[in-house]
């Protein structure tokens, strides 16, 4: 492999004061935008149409986003007609804000606005390329040049605001932010800052993308770190992140990004989205909700929401994708769920105000998850507890130990020469077939009670062809009953 031809293209900040790095953990949730609807169906093979982007966005609606990107209405006549029929048929919530992307182009500008006419609260997100590479491969442009774009797309903003109906707010991005000298992104984000003047009624948002990751996590938290401290008039300033995922650093970049002073992210349900995809959205929300935070998110019905997900975009949720895939609770392993079901069992005779059960970050019926069905998994890899489990939460068996164990082994045979992994009804009617009532020679063939101080019982048993009568006394529990 020829890693002689790579460098390392990021850009430290000029002064680095780490302070992201004191902190150890995200005190609230920061402003979510979903980007599902632009980022993540241009990125499909077959993207979404007109009612299934309908349909997204009441999902989106509903889990609780406040701010959805719902495509580059100059881009095609799809895009620019999802956005209307959203504004005419009154779909877009008083409390929810579209947002449309545009590049720092004119005539698409022009398109953009002609898109949001009549819309009650609109989020513009203008863009242009900053990075080294883009300046002068693609765009052959100086710096000032690139800052010049940028600034006549944020008048002209300011322009078309005056004279269309609507409600709208700003966004700038330095496209390729990371691969963008940091001071040069600082100036150019300043340009745009002084031409829109937010205040405190009006804010305006400054995101800086990981358009595509070129360095570790705490590189692009010290970069945050340093926009936020140097970005004119900061605190009528939102800071947004939309972090990609080419390193697989997505979900890091986002919260140390968060650590270090940003207040919103763009990311996408699941991670969908160009290349490696987006940051995703649940991961983060769910890291936040496993320690206490309240995400202001609801994914209370993982399932509904897988469903329609893999149904709109014809994308598959991975099996092992945190929190939402088919597996992630699963615990195949038999020291696992001898652990799980031990932690279980002590969560039922204690009084737990935290939930702690081991191999499980979170409580699977958080997100509309079965424990019977999503955690305690049977194959040849797993043991006695996990059966054990299974037989006594849902059918009532609790086995005694040398049972449980012997019972364990012989489910474990049966999966391994079968290669297949076995279902709890399957496992129950294995017990039956091998434990209950395979010997039929016992018969009770006459009993009689007398009182004597105690009960006496005196029972004739056949047992085969001999005969024998068994005496001893008899254990009887009296329940008492209250009565009115």
């Amino acid at each position: 492999m020829n890693y002689q031809k790579y460098t390392r293209s990021f850009f430290m900040p000029p002064k680095m004061t780490m302070k992201w790095a004191q902190k150890c953990y995200i005190e609230k949730a920061p402003v979510w935008c979903s980007v599902d609807l632009r980022d993540g169906n241009q990125s499909l093979v077959i993207p979404m149409s007109l009612e299934e982007k309908v349909e997204f966005f009441k999902l989106l609606v509903k889990i609780g986003f406040k701010e959805i990107e719902v495509g580059f209405p100059a881009a095609s006549d799809t895009e620019f007609e999802f956005c209307r029929a959203l504004i005419e048929h009154n779909l877009i919530p008083d409390d929810v804000t579209i947002q449309v992307l545009t590049q720092a182009r004119e005539h698409i500008i022009k398109k953009t606005f002609d898109a949001l006419k009549g819309c009650k609260n609109a989020v513009v997100h203008l863009y242009n390329s900053t990075s080294v590479a883009q300046r002068e491969q693609v765009f052959k442009k100086s710096k000032e040049e690139i800052i010049d774009i940028a600034v006549k797309g944020a008048e002209l903003l300011n322009e078309l605001k005056k004279s269309t109906e609507g409600n709208f707010r700003f966004e700038y991005s330095p496209e390729s932010f990371t691969g963008t000298e940091i001071d040069f992104a600082l100036d150019i984000c300043n340009a745009v800052i002084d031409v829109w003047k937010p205040d405190a009624e009006n804010k305006v948002i400054i995101n800086l993308p990981v358009t595509v990751q070129v360095s570790m996590p705490h590189v692009y938290a010290s970069q945050i770190e340093y926009m936020c401290d140097n970005l004119h008039d900061r605190a009528n300033v939102i800071v947004s992140l939309h972090p990609h995922n080419d390193r697989g650093c997505g979900v890091a970049d986002s919260e140390m990004g968060l650590l270090a002073g940003a207040d919103r992210i763009e990311g996408t349900l699941f991670g969908n989205g160009e290349r490696t995809g987006n940051v995703d959205i649940i991961t983060l929300a769910m890291n936040m909700f496993s320690q206490g935070i309240d995400p202001e998110l609801d994914f209370t019905n993982m399932p509904e929401i897988i469903e329609l997900y893999e149904r709109v975009t014809r994308m598959h949720v991975y099996e092992r994708q945190p929190y939402s895939g088919a597996l992630v609770f699963a615990a195949f392993s038999g020291s696992h769920q001898d652990a799980i079901a031990k932690g279980m069992k002590w969560r039922e005779e204690n009084d737990c105000k935290y939930w702690t059960v081991p191999y499980l970050p979170i409580d699977p019926k958080d997100i509309g998850r079965e424990y019977e069905s999503d955690v305690i998994r049977i194959n040849s890899q797993s043991g006695k507890g996990g059966i054990g489990y299974i037989l006594e939460q849902q059918y009532g068996f609790n086995l005694p130990a040398k049972m449980r164990e012997s019972f364990g082994y012989f489910i474990k045979g049966v999966s391994d020469e079968n290669h297949k992994e076995l279902l709890p009804d399957e496992i129950v009617s294995l017990f039956k077939k091998e434990y209950v009532n395979i010997d039929s020679n016992l018969k009770i063939v006459e009993a009689h009670y007398a009182q004597m101080g105690d009960i006496e019982a005196k029972v004739t048993v056949d047992m085969g062809n001999v005969t024998n009568t068994f005496t001893g006394m008899v254990m009887v529990v009296l329940t008492l009953v209250a009565m009115p």
